[in-house]
C-alpha cells in the first residue's frame, strides 16, 4: 500500500518549509528593526555626547536603563500576548517603540536621556519572548535551533546594515533643517518599525488554526506533531514555573551571555574609533563586518544543533570563543586590523550562543506558564542589558579604557558556558 502523502517526509518538509517562509520573513525584519531602535544610541554616543555635554557614566547608565523598563513590564507583556494574541499585541508594541525612538531626538539633559530610554524599554517589553512563544506555537522542538537562529540573525544584520546607515546619517545629515546627525538617525531608524507594526496587523496570524493560507491537511499535521510535543512536556502552574531551579539557572546563564551581547552593541563604535578610526561613516563600515560572519555562523551552527539533536556543547564552546575574542581585542587595541579579527570572533561567539541557548529553556516548559517563563527568563537575563554598558561605561570613566569592561564581560562569557553544561542532556537534546 503507498503512503497517504500527509504522512510522508517530503509533505511534512514542504509544509514547514511553507510556514517559514510566510513567517520568517517579516519577523525577522522586525528584529532587525526593534534591534536597530534599542542600540542606535551606540552610533548617537559619537556625537551626543558632546553635543550634549554627557559623560561615559551618563551615557553608559542611559543606555542601560532601557532594560529597567523592559524588566519590569517583560511578563504582563508576555501574558498578554499570550491572551490577545501575537498579531495585535507585536503591532502594539512596534508602533509605541517607534514614537518613542523618534522622540529620542528632543533629548537635551541626562535626566530626559534617562526617562525617555526607560519609556522605550517599556514599550519593546515582550516582543522578543513573544515571538520565542510564538514559535513554540508553529514548530515542534526539534526544528526551532535552526528556526530561532534564522530569526535571531536579525541582530546581526541589523548590525550589518545599521551601522553603515547609522554612519553614513551621522557624517552625512548634520545640520539639515537645523538638526544634528544623531538627531536624523533616532527620526528615520523609527520610520520602519512604525511601517511594520501596521503591516503586522493585516499580515500575521495568531494561531496554525487561523492560518487560511494552510489546507486542512497541512494543519492537522502542524497542530498533531505540536500536541505531541506538550504532551511530552511538564505542565506547571505559574508558581511551580517561579519555583522551578531550571528557569533560575537558565536566566543566570542568559544574564551572562546578555552580559557580552551588550557589551559589544553598545561599544563596538567605540572600541573601533580607540583603535584609530574617527570618521563616523568608517566605524560604522567596519561595524558591519562581525556582523556579518556572526550571521552565517548562526545559521549554520544551528543547523548542527538540530541536526546532532545536541544543544549543551553548540551553546557553551561558543560562548568559549566569544569570551577569547574580547580578550584578544584588549591585547591590539591600537591595531585596527587585528583588533577588527578579534571583535569578529568575538561577535561570531555571542551572537551564536543566543539563538540556541533558547533551545533550552523552551524544551522543558511546558502548559500555559511557558508564556511566563520565557518572559521572566528573558527579562531577568536582559538586566545584563543594564549592568553592562553601565559597568563598561563607568570602568572607561575611572581607568580612561574600555579594557577592564572587556575583561569582565569574558568572564560572564565563560561563567555562561560552563553553566549551560551543567544542565543535563537528557532535559535538553531532542
Amino acid at each position: 500500500m503507498s503512503q497517504h502523502p500527509a504522512s510522508t517526509p517530503s509533505f511534512e518538509e514542504a509544509t514547514f518549509s511553507k510556514v517559514t517562509w510566510r513567517l520568517l520573513p517579516l519577523l525577522f525584519l522586525c528584529y532587525v528593526a526593534s534591534y536597530l531602535d534599542r542600540v542606535n544610541v551606540g552610533f548617537a554616543k559619537l556625537q551626543m555626547l558632546a553635543d550634549l555635554k554627557f559623560s561615559e557614566t551618563v551615557y553608559g547608565l542611559g543606555a542601560g536603563i532601557f532594560f529597567i523598563g523592559y524588566f519590569i513590564f517583560e511578563v504582563p507583556s508576555n501574558i498578554i500576548l499570550h491572551k490577545v494574541g501575537a498579531r495585535l499585541w507585536i503591532a502594539r508594541i512596534m508602533i509605541t517603540w517607534g514614537i518613542i525612538s523618534g522622540a529620542m531626538i528632543y533629548v537635551t539633559t541626562p535626566e530626559m536621556f534617562y526617562v525617555m530610554r526607560f519609556l522605550l524599554g517599556v514599550a519593546e517589553a515582550g516582543f522578543f519572548p513573544g515571538v520565542i512563544l510564538y514559535l513554540t506555537y508553529w514548530y515542534p522542538s526539534h526544528r526551532r535551533g535552526k528556526i530561532t537562529a534564522l530569526f535571531m540573525t536579525g541582530i546581526a544584520l541589523s548590525g550589518v546594515i545599521g551601522g553603515p546607515l547609522s554612519g553614513w546619517i551621522m557624517h552625512s545629515m548634520p545640520g539639515v533643517y537645523g538638526m544634528s546627525g544623531w538627531q536624523w538617525m533616532f527620526i528615520l531608524e523609527a520610520i520602519p518599525s512604525l511601517v511594520l507594526g501596521v503591516v503586522i496587523i493585516f499580515y500575521m496570524k495568531d494561531r496554525i488554526r487561523d492560518a487560511d493560507w494552510l489546507s486542512e491537511t497541512e494543519k492537522q499535521l502542524l497542530e498533531s506533531q505540536i500536541k505531541a510535543e506538550a504532551s511530552q512536556k511538564q505542565e506547571t502552574s505559574m508558581g511551580q514555573m517561579f519555583a522551578n531551579p531550571k528557569v533560575w539557572l537558565s536566566a543566570l546563564i542568559y544574564f551572562c551571555f546578555v552580559m557580552g551581547l551588550y557589551g559589544v552593541s553598545f561599544w563596538l563604535p567605540t572600541i573601533i574609533k580607540t583603535t584609530g578610526v574617527t570618521d563616523p561613516l568608517n566605524i560604522g563600515l567596519l561595524t558591519a563586518i562581525p556582523y556579518a560572519f556572526a550571521a552565517v555562523a548562526m545559521v549554520l551552527v544551528g543547523r548542527s544543533a538540530d541536526k546532532h539533536r545536541e544543544r549543551r556543547w553548540h551553546v557553551a564552546i561558543p560562548a568559549f570563543l566569544g569570551a577569547i575574542g574580547l580578550l584578544l581585542s584588549t591585547m591590539y587595541d591600537h591595531n585596527t586590523i587585528v583588533a577588527m579579527a578579534a571583535l569578529t570572533l568575538a561577535t561570531i561567539g555571542i551572537m551564536t550562543t543566543l539563538p540556541l541557548f533558547w533551545s533550552l529553556p523552551t524544551a522543558f516548559l511546558g502548559g500555559a506558564a511557558a508564556a511566563a517563563g520565557i518572559a521572566l527568563i528573558n527579562s531577568l537575563g536582559n538586566l545584563a542589558g543594564f549592568v553592562s554598558p553601565y559597568l563598561v561605561g563607568w570602568l572607561k570613566d575611572a581607568t580612561q579604557s574600555t579594557n577592564s569592561g572587556m575583561y569582565v564581560l569574558a568572564a560572564s562569557l565563560v561563567l555562561g558556558g560552563l553553566l549551560t553544561l551543567t544542565v543535563p542532556a537528557r532535559l535538553v537534546n531532542k
